[in-house]
């Protein structure tokens, strides 16, 4: 349209005119996206990526995945499709699932040659293990044996970390608070946590198995409406926390250097009128940038003052991905059946 523009230009002033007043009309009617961030990290919203129409629907968008092909797992709780897999421009590739109400943590995993889903519902108290395209290949109900539940729905899986060996762990981020240890095999090894082990109730949503120390892997993990991270050695013992004043953290994500963390709201659950931000976190776990929420300040004393969302961009982020051109996919909960969206970092 500019190389248009200027070519009727050379032609008539009037042509040249009705251009401008159409350039000044297009401009009003989609003026450029906000810059967020700080610092290194400055993002902008790509506008319309991974909507799609009512033949495919979202409820909640809980978890993203990415596969070795490039293209990005969302998981939904809406049984019309629970899995929706996009190409990176944002177009449908294929969607399956429909046995999931309480579908909510999702992680890809490689086992040799193929790559594997694992799915945690809350509805249905259990953690499948699937293919790309939606085959069971396993599952874990309940854990009645090992005496920490009276009954079934006490037990709501919220997320699954993994060791590079097969080992798995399992996050009851929504049930008892306690976090399940299962083999290579897929055999329950032992349990921790819960509140006998000192895990606060509504804590442990997610997180991630950091391998950056590979002979002393650990669990970082997401406590959500505790406002902090919490580092766990694979025996269960605490080794470090990390104050998250005012964010709500969902999950993290590690990319390069930094890790990446969705916050479901400033202030959840005091205030649920809040929309929530991401932050970035270097590798000592000190924010250097939030996205639609305010600069991150720390006091004299190092530490992080509350930090509030700014920019009305997100609704209650609960996950997000990294991909190798350093944009962000952002996966929202309760947020009126709205696809995910993508930043590309500026």
């Amino acid at each position: 349209m500019p190389r248009l523009a200027r070519r009727d230009f050379l032609r008539t002033a009037t042509t040249t005119a009705v251009a401008c007043a159409f350039v000044r009309t297009a401009s009003r009617a989609q003026p450029p996206a906000p810059i967020l961030g700080q610092g290194d990290f400055r993002y902008r919203v790509v506008p319309g990526w991974g909507v799609l129409d009512s033949t495919t629907p979202v409820k909640d968008c809980h978890g993203l995945a990415r596969d070795r092909a490039g293209h990005i797992i969302l998981l939904t709780n809406h049984t019309a499709n629970n899995v929706i897999v996009y190409d990176r421009q944002g177009r449908l590739v294929h969607k399956w699932g429909t046995r999931f109400p309480g579908a909510h943590g999702l992680s890809l995993v490689t086992e040799g040659p193929r790559e594997v889903l694992f799915l945690t519902d809350l509805a249905t108290h259990r953690v499948v293990k699937t293919t790309l395209d939606g085959t069971t290949l396993d599952e874990w109900r309940w854990p009645e044996a090992t005496g920490k539940y009276q009954k079934e729905s006490e037990y709501r899986p919220s997320w699954t970390l993994h060791l590079p060996n097969g080992e798995f762990y399992v996050l009851d981020g929504y049930g008892k608070d306690y976090i399940l240890h299962y083999g290579a095999d897929g055999k329950f090894r032992r349990i921790f946590g819960g509140a006998e082990g000192g895990i606060t109730h509504w804590g442990p949503h997610a997180g991630l198995m950091d391998l950056s120390r590979p002979a002393a892997p650990s669990l970082l993990i997401a406590m959500s409406d505790q406002q902090h991270l919490l580092r766990l050695d694979l025996d269960g013992r605490k080794l470090a926390q990390v104050d998250l004043p005012g964010g709500n953290p969902r999950q993290i994500r590690r990319h390069g250097g930094h890790f990446f963390v969705a916050h479901l709201a400033d202030n959840w659950p005091k205030d649920r009128a809040s929309r929530g931000f991401l932050s970035v976190l270097d590798a000592n776990l000190r924010v250097v940038a939030n996205l639609a929420g305010t600069p991150p300040v720390y006091d004299d004393a190092g530490q992080l003052r509350p930090m509030r969302h700014q920019e009305d961009v997100f609704l209650h982020p609960h996950d997000l991905l990294v991909d190798d051109d350093d944009s962000l996919y952002v996966a929202q909960f309760a947020s009126n059946q709205t696809y995910p969206i993508k930043l590309e970092r500026v």
